[in-house]
């Protein structure tokens, strides 16, 4: 899908726990330390959910501060997609208890995993939905806790990951020039296991050997992983801006999905672009997933970066492989 679409965004919220995790604290028990992480990853601290928080109770929280910032209540969304890698339960989806936490009626409720592509999956979903005249109003989460996911004991991976939720309302838009100017999204399958969570699916049930062998925990091809997010974000920008005829001065903000710092600066030094209009967070949440992008998106909005009529360029690399990209004018 590369079409313009009149959907807009209407509100946006996010919600991160409160217990933070910093480089010190992996640096008490691994072989690691602060200046290994910042200078490999960019990542100072972390958020982790405490003991009775999981995807959907952070899905519901970011959800109702969306609901409060487009001035609407969950009774006037025809439409829930939950985006996680991390849900609740293997099922029901996730969506299924936002909806019923939520309070929002039998509107259709359903999770889509793109894993950190999740959030544009989802959002690219809803506002074709959106777009047929089938719904009026979509709310999109990405949420994950990820920190359950990943080896308390393997340095490399357990100091990437965070846990948190954002959210947004979507509707259709009355204004021709206020919406979706580009959209697209992929994947490459033949990649599907330089990213992934061994067991606990049909391929691989949960039994005594899986357990032992640590595959229930995400496991990553690092470098691979790297090398293909450099090279394939920069292609995605380039589409994009290629199809919709705009400069990277034309763009207010560039989203990307928090995943390394240094393919964050590598994206903005070759758009050349100033470090004030490329969205960084991860030094303080982490590689959130999902929730990565519309985190990004929701505190630009709140602080002011972002106004409307601005242009944001959206784009995201996860599992799968997967990748998104969006292009709105606010």
């Amino acid at each position: 899908m590369k079409s313009r679409l009149p959907i807009r965004f209407c509100g946006t919220g996010m919600y991160v726990p409160t217990e933070v995790l910093t480089n010190h604290h992996f640096a008490d028990y691994l072989d690691t330390s602060n200046e290994w992480i910042v200078t490999r990853t960019g990542i100072r601290e972390r958020r982790k959910a405490a003991p009775g928080e999981y995807t959907s109770t952070m899905a519901v929280k970011a959800a109702r501060n969306a609901l409060e910032d487009a001035g609407l209540s969950a009774g006037d969304i025809d439409l829930i997609i939950c985006t996680t890698a991390t849900g609740d339960c293997p099922f029901p989806a996730t969506a299924a208890f936002i909806q019923a936490a939520l309070g929002a009626g039998n509107v259709p409720a359903f999770d889509v995993v793109a894993a950190c592509a999740g959030f544009l999956h989802g959002a690219i979903t809803a506002a074709g939905l959106l777009n047929s005249g089938l719904y009026e109003r979509a709310l999109v989460i990405g949420a994950e806790t990820l920190t359950r996911y990943v080896d308390a004991e393997d340095r490399r991976m357990v100091v990437l990951f965070g846990d948190g939720a954002g959210a947004a309302v979507l509707s259709r838009s009355a204004n021709p020039e206020q919406g979706i100017l580009y959209c697209d999204m992929g994947c490459d399958g033949t990649r599907a296991e330089l990213i992934w969570l061994p067991a606990g699916g049909s391929r691989l049930p949960a039994s005594q050997t899986t357990v032992a062998e640590r595959l229930h925990y995400m496991h990553m091809r690092g470098r691979e992983v790297y090398k293909f997010a450099v090279n394939k974000m920069q292609e995605l920008i380039d589409n994009a801006l290629a199809v919709t005829g705009l400069t990277p001065q034309d763009l207010k903000l560039v989203i990307p999905h928090q995943s390394n710092l240094r393919i964050i600066e590598s994206v903005r030094e070759k758009m050349g672009l100033d470090r004030e209009k490329i969205s960084v967070n991860i030094d303080r949440y982490g590689n959130t997933s999902a929730a990565s992008v519309i985190m990004s998106l929701d505190e630009a909005r709140r602080d002011g970066t972002l106004q409307p009529g601005d242009i944001v360029l959206l784009v995201a690399i996860g599992a799968g492989l997967t990748w998104s990209t969006m292009v709105v004018r606010l």
